[in-house]
């Protein structure tokens, strides 16, 4: 389903695949010989998406940008299924596995492998052929690559990132008006889907 969102629609080669339940909303552009499998979605609200050519987007992916992040996707990429990858950076020859996601204004540079149930946190960047192993954490830049069990390593790394500020526009010290401000903000910008027109081929 193609879906025009804030009178963008997408922009996609003649040679790519996307299959017949997948989502493709908003400005998004994609490449040469890419395969966007069932039940992907492609969601750009506000900011970009761009996938270059040779890119393999497995079942149940959701690839996002927002008005801050755009997201951007070299070629050679393959992103498994499951896997929710936001406002971020990807370039070529990077393998995203199944379940991992990566967060906004995160950079995995060329050649580097975020293995199943991984994370590539908020402003991390990731080194060319780094790796992130099955269900660890890579957080802060230069990234630290930490287990899960590590939650107090991981929290003061992470903490300092501000994902609130940086992700809503919203200070985690406002206490107990922080999720009320962040749903409200999000209501309003969401809300742009109301007037979404699908595209008919």
């Amino acid at each position: 389903m193609i879906i025009k969102h804030l009178s963008k629609r997408a922009q996609i080669d003649e040679t790519t695949y996307v299959a017949p339940n997948a989502t493709i909303c908003g400005d998004v552009k994609i490449g040469k010989n890419c395969r966007i499998m069932h039940g992907t979605a492609l969601i750009a609200e506000g900011g970009k998406i761009e996938i270059g050519d040779s890119c393999i987007i497995f079942e149940n992916a959701v690839i996002r940008s927002t008005p801050k992040h755009s997201a951007r996707i070299g070629s050679n990429v393959v992103i498994g299924p499951g896997a929710h990858v936001v406002g971020c950076i990807i370039h070529d020859n990077v393998f995203v596995a199944t379940h991992a996601s990566i967060f906004h204004g995160a950079e995995l540079k060329s050649g580097s492998e975020v293995r199943i149930n991984g994370v590539v946190h908020l402003k991390t960047i990731l080194d060319e052929n780094e790796t992130v192993p099955i269900g660890w954490i890579a957080v802060g830049n230069p990234a630290q690559i930490l287990p899960p069990d590590k939650h107090e390593e991981i929290w003061a790394i992470q903490k300092e990132l501000n994902f609130t500020d940086t992700v809503y526009g919203v200070s985690r010290d406002t206490g107990d008006s922080t999720m009320p401000q962040i749903t409200k903000m999000l209501s309003e910008y969401l809300g742009d889907h109301f007037d979404d027109k699908v595209i008919e081929d």
